[in-house]
């Protein structure tokens, strides 16, 4: 067969297009015609992070930025099986890189199926010292981060069984989010974004967990988090404020680049869900609650901003029933999604909510905030209809216990050569900062 009647397929995220992407195409076209099939969002995240930008973004760039590409398709899955079977290439080229780790199975797929038509697999030696950090500035800095930012938490929810939350009081706590990540043999794991909640920037900061923290010092400071974080952010607003303050809320925090907000039905001088006693707690009435949620809609600019209404009648004792009523009325006032909370030590209460939710034909996926229930794993949660976990306040708590516990050994020491070996090295903080 002449090489022109030939065909080679190959894989790209295309996220960028670098010296690596440059490198495997022009190696591509010296056996034939390149057909290069794109992850969609779906295969990126099974097994590595959410691309920055969507499907038809990098497919466009891609088409810029290469010439004489015969053909361009979707991979919808990390496994090559079905677009190979569709075009029988004659051959595969992929970087060497992928035969150790999670894609090692994958490349022993490809090869059994090549087999089928005596299609070769060709690796080429993987493209090292890319600059791949002056790539996530160029990204971080752009005029568009705050659109792309904004789409992700959807695109995530798209794709993923279960999307997970952490939350983060400070921007390094942000940083620590966007880096880590457990790349086993069997499966790819990493948190998907940040969390800014009312509890810990208010205790961050010296102050009561009641709103003394406004809602314009909060929302000042995201720009520093924004910085060093290229994942997709949810805010905690409380209840939000007056109905007649909702709108410029709404509009600042979208524009700035949040993916969501959650608002909770609760009035008044707020008192932390998990207290006990919650009998100073007022509830919203329905009606005005839905009010602030279609106003919130109404002011959105595009639906890829979420509104997630946080329901409060379990923690105030009011019953299941009662929280069911609320959650069809906040979803018909247009809620993108549900965060049924709870103050019970198991996730029993809010399964049983969840049964009975998802019979009603104003059903939204959910969202669990397992604070008071850590023993939950994310599999039940898929399980019983979740689709968003938040880790509220666990770096705040972990970091409170280490600040105070190292001041502690200082103190009693007269000296911090004993909190050393509990410390990580100011080399390690600063080479994760630049």
């Amino acid at each position: 067969m002449k090489k022109k009647n030939k065909t080679i397929y190959l894989t790209l995220v295309g996220d960028n297009f670098n010296l690596g992407h440059a490198n495997i195409i022009n190696n591509a076209k010296k056996y034939g015609k390149i057909i290069i099939g794109i992850m969609t969002d779906s295969a990126c995240v099974e097994y590595t992070s959410l691309p920055h930008f969507s499907y038809e973004y990098r497919k466009n760039l891609i088409l810029k930025s290469c010439r004489n590409i015969y053909k361009i398709i979707p991979q919808k899955t990390l496994d090559y099986t079905y677009n190979l079977n569709k075009f029988k290439p004659n051959y595969v080229i992929h970087g060497d890189d992928w035969k150790i780790g999670y894609q090692k199975k994958i490349r022993t797929k490809v090869i059994k199926q090549l087999k089928k038509w005596g299609g070769k697999l060709i690796e080429i030696p993987y493209t090292k010292n890319i600059p791949f950090s002056e790539n996530r500035k160029q990204f971080l800095q752009s005029n568009t981060t705050a659109d792309v930012r904004k789409t992700k938490l959807k695109r995530l929810l798209n794709c993923k069984k279960i999307v997970k939350i952490l939350e983060a009081h400070n921007p390094i706590g942000g940083l620590i989010i966007d880096n880590l990540s457990n790349n086993s043999e069997k499966k790819y794991d990493e948190f998907d974004g940040v969390w800014c909640s009312s509890l810990t920037d208010s205790s961050s900061r010296g102050k009561p967990d009641n709103q003394s923290l406004d809602l314009t010092t909060r929302v000042n400071w995201l720009s520093e988090m924004f910085e060093v974080t290229s994942k997709p952010l949810i805010f905690d607003a409380d209840n939000g404020g007056s109905v007649e303050h909702i709108k410029f809320l709404i509009r600042r925090l979208e524009k700035i680049g949040v993916s969501a907000v959650i608002l909770e039905d609760k009035i008044g001088i707020k008192q932390n869900s998990l207290f006990q006693d919650q009998s100073k707690t007022k509830l919203d009435t329905i009606n005005n609650f839905s009010k602030k949620i279609k106003i919130a809609t109404k002011n959105r600019v595009s639906d890829d901003f979420l509104i997630i209404a946080r329901l409060e009648s379990l923690i105030v004792g009011q019953g299941i029933n009662e929280a069911i009523k609320r959650a069809n009325k906040y979803s018909k006032a247009g809620a993108d999604m549900i965060l049924v909370h709870s103050k019970k030590n198991t996730p029993n209460e809010i399964f049983k909510f969840a049964k009975k939710f998802k019979k009603s034909k104003f059903f939204k996926p959910l969202v669990a905030v397992p604070s008071a229930y850590p023993s939950v794993k994310e599999a039940q949660l898929v399980k019983n209809g979740f689709k968003l976990v938040i880790y509220a306040n666990h770096l705040l708590r972990a970091s409170y216990l280490s600040m105070f516990e190292t001041a502690k050994n200082i103190l009693k020491n007269k000296r911090a050569k004993e909190s050393e070996k509990k410390m990580i090295s100011i080399k390690k903080i600063i080479e994760l900062i630049e």
